[in-house]
């Protein structure tokens, strides 16, 4: 049993910052490594950025630019940030393990609607 709960989403001008977070709970021991995903309108979840406990991994994609992943220290959340956001980067933002599938448990996930 894990948890998910991100947080951070709204309604984001276009040109804006993205910085969300993610807290897992629950049986996280055997977790190390976790990634962010987005679902798009008319789009299936796909993965924007991964890391590895200890290190960090991005996921650029070629419309949509790099992401930037990271795990705080303090209360190690799981961050997502971007810059200069585009309409195109609209969806709901889930976090989850790295190698979860469709049939994982996933959060509500927090919406990021940029609006042009």
């Amino acid at each position: 049993q894990v948890q998910f709960v991100e947080s951070g989403g709204g309604l984001v001008q276009q040109g804006g910052s993205l910085r969300l977070s993610c807290v897992a709970s629950g049986n996280i021991s055997s977790i190390y490594a976790m990634g962010w995903y987005r679902q798009s309108p008319g789009k299936p979840r796909e993965l924007v950025a991964a890391i590895r406990l200890g290190g960090v991994a991005n996921y650029p994609s070629p419309t949509k630019g790099r992401f930037t992943i990271s795990r705080d220290n303090e209360k190690n959340p799981l961050s997502l940030q971007k810059n200069d956001l585009k309409p195109e980067h609209t969806g709901v933002y889930s976090c989850n393990v790295f190698w979860a599938d469709s049939d994982s448990d996933w959060g509500q996930g927090t919406e990021v609607a940029v609006s042009e």
